[in-house]
């Protein structure tokens, strides 16, 4: 088992904390004492006690304009749906530090209104990856905006699933919701435009699968 940093060492001594005496009664002297560092390091590590609590979103964001960043206009609103999963999976992976930061967010408003925020962030860059892949025009800008919102509500709404215990199956609900967001935006009697979005998990190189893609797509060249 890979050894534990500094950063670990100060989420899990926040986090146990939280859990012990609440959040508000728990001071940066107390978690900083747990973890057997000083304040001079807590500091280094985050800005806040507030800043403990919340994940790499700056990391996530990072993965997540790469991920599209290499699609091609073909495959653009797959990468989409990898992306929005990339977000998906960094939850579960965190697993009790996700079920113990949902329940401090449902308790302090202040909390709650950062997560939104963040989650804000998301939508952001699927709108504006998704409105310059339709173009970049105006007359796109609403499309854009209104579906990057409802692919960031169908990822929130599996992830509350999984968080509230309701779903031990999360990727594959994930999977059922991307297919409804895709049936709200597809062109009317069509299945290979603009508004639609291939959903697919593959352990092969992106090469050796284009030219079906590009075949499901419509575009055989």
């Amino acid at each position: 088992m890979p050894e534990r940093t500094v950063k670990d060492r100060l989420i899990e001594a926040a986090f146990t904390l939280f859990e012990e005496r609440g959040y508000e009664r728990t001071t940066v002297d107390d978690i900083t004492e747990r973890a057997g560092v000083s304040r001079a390091t807590f500091f280094r590590t985050f800005r806040s006690k507030e800043d403990v609590i919340f994940p790499d979103h700056d990391a996530v964001l990072t993965a997540i304009r790469s991920r599209l960043a290499g699609s091609t206009q073909q495959t653009a609103l797959v990468a989409v749906c990898e992306a929005a999963r990339l977000v998906l999976l960094h939850y579960i992976g965190e697993g009790e530090l996700a079920l113990s930061r949902y329940r401090l967010t449902r308790t302090f408003p202040a909390l709650r209104d950062r997560e939104i925020a963040s989650t804000l962030q998301y939508q952001r860059v699927f709108r504006e990856f998704i409105h310059d892949w339709m173009g970049g025009e105006e007359d796109t800008a609403l499309r854009a905006e209104l579906m990057a919102a409802a692919v960031v509500t169908a990822h929130n709404y599996v992830l509350r699933r999984w968080l509230r215990g309701q779903t031990d199956a999360p990727e594959a609900e994930f999977d059922a919701a991307m297919a409804s967001t895709v049936d709200l935006f597809a062109e009317p009697g069509s299945t290979t435009g603009p508004g639609s979005i291939v959903v697919f998990r593959t352990s092969q190189d992106l090469d050796a699968v284009l030219p079906a893609l590009r075949g499901i797509l419509g575009d055989p060249a």
